[in-house]
């Protein structure tokens, strides 16, 4: 009990620990962990009442998380939390499944296939009609399925498309020069000739959008008065399809191209995935000093501000599970569409110096 309490007083005027959690923990584990002591004294402590969670007498065991205040005999402890590393799921989805968490049809979702997690929970990016197949990327952040899915982000989608016929040079015309449709003009960024039998009936295209409407590519070719017959989504913004990803498979995606999504996103200042850690780049000096006057005050709890990271309420993450984008949830400037960034002096830092990017794009699959 001694030797606790002696360690305590030693280390209660630190400003921060070393430690940095993106959960909340239990509360005599995490301050063992920061170094106040051992876990059977920390419960003593507790238990004698001389540590408090928002001014209120703590209890064995009780949980803690970035907002809290912790105070050990009054005086503040400074915990570091970081919020959640964001994971990207690649799934390849095949015909026959619905993007929804249920369906009153009872018909497969694509909910089925993804591992379970914890607190957490899987965001469709987007999604693919029941008809449709090809790349569906599932996240757990909010702010990254918003990044991805709202129009002002230009956020590419690549496909290949296979109708019955050929598209002719005013077809050709029309879609890079835009096609009235119900909910206004569509038009696609970049249309190729993917090849198909000269004999056959149906033939290959590969177009791009820069946004993605409700069934817009069928939509697009139903106005030229042409027929989808099959559609395959093998890019989105700069996530391809990996070749080896068979239908109905799903992976997840690496360190490395996660961080090169995430930079591609304007995400890259909130660290590398995986370290934990709060940004601490390209902040002015100006909002450092009035940082480091709110921290002096304790306004902040537990958790400091982290850029670019936004509180989305349950009815926003609601209309992102349903694939409607929510509103911008920030001002920062939407990164280039599909491009894939060459790693600067600041994405190096953010990426702890590794080297990120996709993978090429997988040839068409099932032609």
């Amino acid at each position: 009990m001694r030797g606790t309490q002696g360690a305590t007083r030693g280390k209660q005027n630190r400003r921060s620990t070393e430690p940095v959690f993106t959960e909340p923990q239990r509360l005599h584990k995490v301050l063992a962990q920061c170094g106040y002591g051992s876990l059977r004294g920390l419960e003593e402590l507790i238990i004698a009442g001389r540590i408090t969670v928002n001014r209120q007498p703590a209890e064995v065991g009780q949980k803690v998380g970035p907002n809290d205040q912790i105070r050990i005999n009054g005086e503040l402890v400074r915990l570091r939390f970081a919020p959640p590393r964001a994971r990207v799921l690649l799934y390849h989805k095949p015909t026959g499944e619905i993007v929804t968490r249920s369906d009153p049809e009872r018909r497969p979702t694509v909910f089925d296939k993804l591992p379970r997690l914890g607190s957490a929970k899987w965001i469709a990016v987007g999604r693919l009609d029941f008809n449709s197949e090809g790349l569906l990327l599932f996240t757990t952040s909010g702010e990254l399925a918003n990044r991805l899915m709202h129009p002002r982000y230009e956020v590419e989608r690549e496909y290949a498309v296979r109708i019955v016929g050929r598209l002719t040079p005013e077809h050709e015309k029309a879609l890079l020069e835009g096609v009235p449709l119900d909910d206004g003009v569509a038009r696609v960024s970049s249309l190729a000739d993917a090849g198909g039998e000269e004999e056959g009936t149906n033939h290959w295209y590969k177009l791009v959008l820069p946004e993605g409407r409700n069934r817009e590519v069928r939509r697009l070719f139903e106005a030229l008065g042409l027929t989808v017959s099959r559609l395959i989504r093998t890019r989105y913004g700069v996530v391809a399809m990996p070749p080896q990803l068979k239908r109905g498979q799903v992976q997840e995606l690496e360190r490395e191209d996660l961080a090169a999504l995430l930079q591609a996103a304007g995400m890259s200042g909130q660290g590398a995935p995986g370290d934990g850690r709060q940004p601490q780049r390209h902040q002015p000096s100006g909002q450092r000093a009035h940082e480091a006057a709110s921290r002096e005050h304790g306004d902040w709890g537990n958790r400091g501000p982290v850029a670019g990271e936004e509180e989305l309420d349950d009815e926003a993450l609601d209309e992102v599970d349903g694939n409607r984008a929510p509103p911008p949830a920030s001002e920062a400037q939407p990164a280039p569409a599909g491009h894939r960034h060459r790693r600067g002096r600041s994405g190096r830092r953010a990426g702890r110096g590794r080297r990120g990017g996709s993978r090429g794009g997988p040839p068409v699959q099932g032609h």
